[in-house]
């Protein structure tokens, strides 16, 4: 990746967590007839930041086949509340038992676990009312909330998540760890890409190839996750570092060890790239982001 890739991906991205933010805060504000109570913790975990790489995603995947971000920017902003509901949810004490996110307390520290609870649920469901009540064309509506569906339920990141708890204190195993990997952090992944790509009325040759691109990234990005928590400080990654082997999770560098797994993270943005390729130039900022996410550091 070149210098000049390296030094926009993180503007490209900032720009898209802005338009993307903006739609949240215009969405969150409808709390009308919400308890107040829970419509504030359901701010103070999409508020708290973060890459908004999901629904960058959407964006750049819409722009890749020719679409407008209006039309892409229901669907990122519906991600995203999928994906603060699965943090917030992933940090109770039933799951991960997190008191740190994104550099400051998690949601059920500060609001307790009923109201967490409640405030992923009601940010899962607001997912889907943000993309029933857009204005695209019927069958485009269908064909989104299908895959945000299937993405996020049992056959998708919730049940890669069954498959992580009831992986932990078991032996390293190699299917056990790319099933979990694939499910949980990967399928969510590409279902941005793929949702882009739906929001432009991509012909199927490029939504193939932004489900490949996104499925391999997704599993790069996992895997460098595998690798921070090892590598990693607290402070650096704002969250606690470690957890993932006291846990004894099922992790690549478990399973491969660091330098495989480095290794492995690279083949998976290799192919991310090489997927996108015949898209041209304008999927240039997908293949740099890709380059980009192998070399984060939190």
């Amino acid at each position: 990746m070149s210098a000049a890739a390296t030094s926009a991906i993180p503007d490209l991205l900032k720009q898209c967590a802005t338009t993307v933010d903006r739609a949240l805060d215009a969405y969150l504000a409808k709390s009308g007839r919400a308890p107040a109570r829970l419509a504030e913790s359901m701010r103070y975990s999409v508020e708290a930041g973060g890459k908004r790489l999901r629904p960058a995603l959407v964006l750049l995947s819409s722009r890749a086949c020719g679409g407008a971000d209006a039309a892409a920017l229901p669907a990122a902003a519906a991600i995203e509340c999928v994906h603060t509901f699965s943090l917030i949810h992933d940090d109770l004490p039933a799951m991960d038992d997190d008191d740190l996110r994104r550099g400051r307390p998690t949601n059920h520290k500060v609001f307790g676990e009923a109201m967490a609870i409640l405030a992923g649920d009601a940010l899962v469901t607001l997912a889907f009312e943000i993309l029933a009540t857009q204005s695209a064309e019927p069958i485009t509506i269908a064909r989104m909330v299908a895959e945000l569906a299937d993405a996020t339920g049992w056959q998708g990141m919730i049940g890669g998540q069954v498959d992580d708890i009831d992986g932990e204190s078991n032996p390293p195993h190699r299917e056990r760890v790319e099933r979990i990997h694939a499910m949980k952090t990967a399928r969510l992944i590409q279902s941005a890409c793929r949702l882009g790509a739906i929001a432009a009325a991509a012909p199927r040759p490029a939504y193939d190839a932004l489900s490949q691109y996104g499925h391999e990234l997704g599993l790069a990005f996992q895997i460098v996750d595998d690798l921070l928590d090892v590598t990693a400080t607290t402070e650096a990654l704002g969250k606690r570092a470690g957890k993932d082997e006291t846990s004894e999770k099922q992790t690549y560098p478990r399973v491969f060890g660091v330098e495989t797994s480095m290794s492995l993270a690279r083949q998976a943005v290799d192919r991310a790239k090489a997927a996108v390729a015949p898209l041209g130039p304008v999927a240039e900022p997908l293949a740099d982001l890709a380059d980009f996410m192998a070399q984060r550091q939190s």
